[in-house]
């Protein structure tokens, strides 16, 4: 998961079975290296245990939370009960996701011919989770190139790997504008208009087409609703704005959702 050696008090941490005894679970921790952990019996579920094996067998992977951390002896207390599934599962998640990035610093370091380790010290100095870096590339390409620091080689198979694998999902949400002017120039203020209807957003594309005078077509790209919903209202406002103050009229309409009355 990140660069530290020991997990710390409170951390959720992915965790293989290796032992069942009677009385406790010992576990390697998948994301700190050759780190071992054990859980007590009394740890592994809520309610009284009669068989330990019930509920953990060797080689299952598990998600647990770390109790307490004795670096000195080299000891690392974990739960299984305390961790819910909501918990559990986005953590699983979240682990998948890093094992993928990790797999993509691979292919970017063999084709760059930096190390592994230059490219995973340089993303964890800016992200929290090396998939996160890769979702920016997708996002903000300009703003990841800023951030880090990469040789050019490395930069540049990082960013290809980045947007070969990273799917980030999509909404579109779209309307129309109504724009008219009875003045001698109102052609050029509907352009003025239109390019007002275009602001550069990071992460949404805006796309303007003619669906018949006076309308003209506006279709939002984004990550999420909320952003789309927020871009458009955007771009619908400078629009109208721009005809407003020239002595036009505007007008914006949202389409509905599938299933939306009007």
């Amino acid at each position: 998961m990140n660069e530290r050696s020991w997990p710390d008090e409170g951390e959720l941490v992915v965790c293989t079975v290796t032992q069942v005894k009677d009385f406790v679970a010992f576990v390697h921790l998948d994301e700190y290296g050759e780190r071992e952990g054990l859980i007590p019996i009394s740890e592994i579920a809520t309610g009284w245990i009669k068989y330990i094996r019930d509920h953990v067998s060797e080689g299952q992977k598990i998600v647990c939370k770390v109790l307490h951390v004795d670096q000195a002896r080299g000891h690392i207390d974990l739960s299984k009960k305390d961790v819910n599934d909501h918990q559990r599962s986005e953590k699983i998640r979240e682990w998948k996701s890093e094992q993928k990035a990790r797999m993509w610093i691979g292919f970017a370091a063999t084709a760059s011919g930096a190390s592994e380790a230059e490219i995973t010290s340089a993303l964890y100095k800016e992200y929290a989770l090396l998939y996160e870096a890769f979702e920016d590339i997708v996002v903000d390409e300009e703003g990841f190139r800023s951030r880090v620091d990469l040789p050019e080689a490395a930069m540049e198979a990082v960013i290809a790997a980045g947007k070969e694998n990273v799917k980030i999902p999509r909404v579109t949400v779209t309307g129309v504008l109504t724009l008219s002017s009875p003045k001698p120039d109102g052609v050029n203020v509907i352009r003025r208009a239109l390019r007002a209807a275009e602001p550069k957003i990071d992460g949404v594309e805006i796309d303007l087409y003619y669906v018949g005078a006076p309308k003209y077509g506006i279709k939002v790209t984004a990550p999420d609703y909320k952003m789309a919903q927020r871009a458009i209202e955007r771009a619908a406002e400078a629009a109208v704005g721009v005809m407003e103050r020239a002595g036009g009229e505007a007008k914006f309409l949202r389409k509905q959702k599938p299933g939306k009355g009007a």
